[in-house]
């Protein structure tokens, strides 16, 4: 499953200019113990106790379900039967099954062969009706329900087949227990149930989506969303991922809608019943999951290739817009191939399907052979779309299909290894993508978007390790975070550089070949990838993946003769300052080290597998410079010397130190800047040697932590000051790229020129600011469209310093956009304005009809990060409405996301003591550990903001007065 980025600069990022004298190192020592006894007295420094869970008891498992639907389109609801094929392994009189939001009308067991119940037993058939499905499970209780029907005398039929005496079920743990009058004996036999659930609103388990015909008609979709725990609410089931069956699936649909599952149509006929009604019939699926089990039904377009192995590719789009499918389609039949030749082993399924659901949740979900994709992450108009859009779908199609081996032909055994499913696809996903488009430099993104991304939230004390403990379904949303995804794709980037390509793929499909159709843990994989590269793969790795965080490496250099002395250390880095325990995590590091005699190459690789290092590196002489962590690739942050740091910068100046380098270098300033290990005021001096600076990706870097910054300084007087450095910084570049497009430029200059534009407009750059409107307007006019690259950087101008006129044009572009793209571009950008009153309207807008459910996220998101006004209308609207947001929202990570982006930029230490006490009489089960983290955030933006806010404000006043020359 593909999370989608809430906006795209998440904040993100956090060296060192030297080793602290001692009075300083006491200092910060002190101020980080401030910190966590100021965490431990607001109660967040550990995570609530989990509830007690237990697993589905092992006596009956299914081997195949035969699953029949038929939803209401019209009433919302859906009927179902269920014949499953199940093997009983040890005598029970009693079945318990996954099943939630479902009101079962009747259940029986045939056993099969001899397996029938024992002699001189009188048989008599008993049904077990429903009532009224709301009244039947009683589901708003917490507490069980239990309905049973009884008979005085054993309730067999004819053919031995065992109806079910009673429904026990357990709502919180999502169970139910079926009770039998009469022990089912080991062997085979067939459950049947008949059952009754609802076309739910909540974007999860068999729900309904919501669109509009090309006439403007509203109708709905009827689409699933199983995991990580949902296909119980559309079926009961065992729904867990090592229990794994085959399928066989009907849908009784309407004739003139699109039906689609897993496998291909095999029947289509008429429904005995009703004229107007069809029964589609498909293929049994291989041995899957249940929460890979999709079914579709609403009226779509299509666009079909095939790959050139042969595979049947189709992409589904809203009535209309085939055209829009057209790149994702390029793109699915370039990886299917890719992804075969690199695990070699070929797709298992004849077909896969990649479809544009309305409303949805995730960025997209990986159903074995029926992708589902929320329109913005799959379709893409040739003249409408911007170059990040595209981009996005690249990586999201890239991520699914890469799921179809590592996760569906194999798949974790239990939700603890989450991380090797979401670790791996958000890893290969980049592979795929520049073997697909070389020229979007994607590697060098992936640091940004993805590898400081989990490092700032995993020098949290309340980060979590990437292998966590899961058991009940509540905690299961809580691991889809930065750390499943963006550190566990870092630490497999990292280990594929360890071992090589070539032992990784020969490991890789040791792997896929001895488990498929079966279930592995992580250390099945590291298994495979030690006996193909004959190196300590679980050793290495279990320091990474079984203890949070990561850590600092420490380094000093001495010149010896012609070679160089590295003195090296590690300990672990916190986001509060130095780690102040007696027993320090220690990992085993691969580390790389490069010269200024080649930059792009390593001169040494070793394996850091004790606290301390020494390291003596051959001819090197003493001008050349010596860099830890080649290509940003080690998931670790470097504290240079002095001495060591100052001959690196003339690199990012005079471009010698490769892109990838100079964000890193940049990017571990900041990081230990704001862990207040550095003044800030060294890293805004470093910022300002970028001025020659070229790449899309290092700008986008710098972007993000000037925005960090700038967000903590709306607490202070002086936000204007930090706005005209920003100005200063970025007005070169500006002027360099212009506003349209030169000849030979590329996918990269179109992302920077946006990125810039975009930064200088909401900064208040003047000549940006009248450009934007003069474009703007001749945009509204029909006189000269704007490109889709401009538009969010004109949008974000105009709206941050225009007025109420301005919004309610922009609204009126909203309403008009056919495309979701446009409407989620200005969306996001809506938040910018800074009007009391128009701050309210944009919340408003934000829970209205306009704005689909899965976006109104983003939309309460922008206004809380536009300003520090914004911020508090925000948290007060989140605390008006919690209500419906949380019912909206309710067991998904969409809670989380609503939560963090609207409160985690307050830099006050009683907004923690606030935000915790609304959510202790508020309590959000699947958002525990994001409150815990945002909580921190404010406390560690407290204390930044009172260290460093007065020299920051003195160093902005010298710059002022004496500008700096370029």
């Amino acid at each position: 499953m593909w999370l989608a980025a809430a906006a795209p600069s998440l904040a993100r990022r956090l060296l060192f200019l030297g080793p602290p004298p001692p009075p300083l190192l006491l200092l910060l020592l002190s101020r980080s113990s401030r910190c966590r006894r100021r965490l431990h007295s607001l109660g967040l420094a550990a995570m609530p106790e989990k509830r007690p869970f237990e697993r589905l008891p092992a006596d009956v498992c299914p081997i195949n379900y035969s699953l029949c639907l038929k939803p209401d389109l019209l009433d919302f609801t859906f009927e179902g039967k269920l014949e499953a094929s199940a093997q009983v392994r040890q005598a029970t009189n009693q079945i318990v099954m996954n099943c939630a939001d479902i009101d079962i009308i009747t259940a029986s067991y045939v056993p099969e062969g001899d397996e029938v119940p024992r002699p001189g037993i009188e048989p008599r058939l008993l049904s077990v009706k429903a009532r009224s499905p709301n009244h039947w499970t009683a589901r708003e209780s917490p507490t069980d329900c239990v309905f049973r029907c009884f008979d005085n005398r054993k309730q067999f039929s004819d053919n031995f087949e065992i109806h079910a005496t009673g429904f026990n079920y357990q709502n919180e743990d999502e169970k139910v227990t079926l009770s039998f009058p009469s022990t089912l004996q080991p062997g085979t036999g067939t459950l049947k149930i008949d059952f009754v659930g609802e076309l739910n609103d909540k974007m999860k388990g068999f729900y309904r989506s919501k669109y509009t015909t090309p006439s403007g008609e509203v109708r709905y979709a009827a689409v699933t969303q199983f995991e990580a725990t949902d296909a119980r609410r559309a079926f009961p089931c065992w729904d867990e991922p090592a229990i794994k069956a085959t399928f066989d699936i009907s849908l009784v649909v309407p004739k003139d809608r699109v039906a689609l599952s897993n496998m291909n149509v095999i029947d289509r006929k008429p429904y005995p019943d009703d004229e107007n009604v069809v029964e589609v019939k498909f293929a049994r699926t291989p041995v899957m999951s249940t929460y890979l089990v999709a079914f579709v039904v609403g009226e779509y377009d299509f666009v079909e290739t095939r790959s050139k192995d042969g595979v049947c590719v189709r992409v589904y789009t809203p009535v209309g817009k085939a055209e829009q499918g057209k790149f994702a389609l390029e793109v699915a039949a370039k990886t299917l191939p890719f992804y075969k030749d690199y695990f070699n082993v070929p797709y298992p399924l004849p077909k896969i399907d990649l479809i544009a659901i309305a409303d949805f949740a995730a960025g997209a979900m990986e159903n074995w052979g029926l992708v589902t994709y929320r329109e913005t992450a799959l379709l893409i108009d040739p003249k409408n779309s911007c170059s990040s859009s595209r981009q996005w779908v690249a990586l999201v199609v890239g991520h699914e299909l890469a799921h179809q081996w590592f996760g569906n032909l194999v798949t974790m055994e239990w939700w603890t290894h989450l991380w090797l499913n979401e670790g791996f696809a958000s890893w290969i996903e980049y592979l795929c993508v520049d073997h697909c488009f070389p020229e979007y430099d994607i590697w060098t993104q992936f640091v940004s978007a993805d590898y400081t991304r989990a490092q700032e939230l995993d020098a949290l004390d309340n980060s979590h390790p990437i292998e966590v403990s899961v058991g009940h379904p509540s905690e299961v949303d809580e691991i889809f975070d930065a750390i499943s995804y963006s550190k566990g794709a870092s630490v497999i980037r990292m280990l594929h550089d360890y071992i090589g390509d070539k032992d990784f793929k020969k490991g890789m499909n040791m792997y896929l070949t001895k488990f498929q159709q079966k279930n592995a843990a992580t250390e099945d994989l590291w298994e495979s990838l030690e006996n193909a590269s004959g190196k300590p793969i679980a050793a290495v790795m279990n320091t990474w993946t079984k203890q949070m965080g990561f850590p600092l490496i420490y380094v000093e250099a001495e010149q010896i003769e012609d070679d160089r002395l590295l003195s090296l250390s590690q300990r672990k880095f916190c986001a509060s300052g130095p780690y102040v325990g007696e027993d320090c995590p220690q990992w085993m590091v691969p580390i790389t080290i490069s010269t200024s005699e080649d930059s792009s190459h390593a001169k040494m690789k070793i394996l850091m597998d004790k606290p301390e290092m020494n390291i003596v590196l051959k001819d090197v002489k003493p001008d050349q410079w010596v860099k830890l962590n080649l290509g940003t690739v080690g998931f670790y942050r470097t504290q240079y010397s002095s001495a060591m740091l100052e001959s690196l910068l003339p690199g990012i100046r005079d471009l010698s130190l490769p892109p990838v380098d100079r964000l890193g270098l940049q990017n571990d300033l900041f990081s230990l800047a704001r862990a207040g290990i550095i003044s800030t005021v060294e890293v805004l001096k470093v910022m300002e040697a970028f001025v020659n600076e070229p790449n899309y990706t290092v700008w986008s870097d710098l972007s993000c932590n000037l925005g960090i910054l700038s967000t903590l300084l709306s607490h202070t007087d002086f936000y204007e000051e930090i706005q005209e450095f920003v100005k200063d910084v970025f007005s070169p570049i500006g002027e360099r790229l212009g506003w349209d497009p030169k000849p030979g430029e590329g996918h990269l200059d179109a992302l920077l020129r946006g990125l810039v534009l975009g930064k200088l407009g909401k900064a208040g750059h003047k000549a940006t600011l009248e450009e934007a409107r003069r474009r703007f307007k001749d945009h509204v006019e029909g006189k000269q469209i704007l490109s889709a690259d401009l538009r969010s950087p004109v949008y974000l101008t105009v709206l941050k310093h225009g007025d109420g006129t301005t919004l309610d044009i922009m609204l009126k572009l909203h309403k008009q956009a056919d495309m979701q793209e446009e409407k989620n571009r200005i969306e996001r950008v809506l938040g910018a304005t800074l009007s009391p009153e128009l701050i309210q309207k944009v919340l408003t807008f934000a829970l209205s009809e306009e704005v689909r459910p899965q976006d109104t996220v983003s939309v309460i998101g922008g206004v809380a990060g536009g300003s520090k006004h914004g911020r508090k209308a925000a948290w007060k609207f989140i605390k008006d409405n919690w209500e419906e947001l949380y019912n909206r929202y309710q067991g998904g990570f969409l809670i989380s996301r609503l939560i963090k982006l609207s409160v985690e930029g307050f830099a006050v230490d009683k907004m923690a003591g606030e935000v915790k006490a609304f959510f202790e009489s508020h309590p959000a089960p699947s958002a525990e550990r994001t409150i815990q983290q945002c909580c921190e955030n404010i406390l560690l933006n407290a204390a930044w903001l009172k260290r460093d806010a007065e020299s920051i404000h003195q160093y902005l006043l010298q710059r002022k007065a004496s500008p700096p020359t370029a």
